[in-house]
């Protein structure tokens, strides 16, 4: 797991004591992980862990509805290449 969706599942835990872990599957938004109170909050920590530009115009549901799904669009697994 990369450090920075680390951060964001700790983001989340720590808002959630009740619970222990979160599944790379489990719907963050269906299961109240993320609410519109901690939406924009949400957000901004997703802009700084990634270091990607979020527009909130544009941005769609489903790349932040699990901690999968994050990862697979905001932390891609780095390739390295050898020469």
């Amino acid at each position: 797991m990369a450090d920075g969706l680390q951060q964001i599942k700790n983001w989340i835990l720590e808002r959630h004591p009740e619970r222990q872990d979160i599944a790379p599957d489990l719907d963050l938004i269906e299961n109240r992980l993320i609410d519109s109170l901690s939406f924009v909050e949400f957000v901004f920590l997703l802009e700084q862990e990634s270091g990607v530009s979020i527009q909130m115009e544009t941005l769609e549901v489903e790349v932040i509805r699990s901690l999968g799904a994050i990862e697979r669009h905001f932390f891609p697994a780095q390739v390295e290449v050898q020469a």
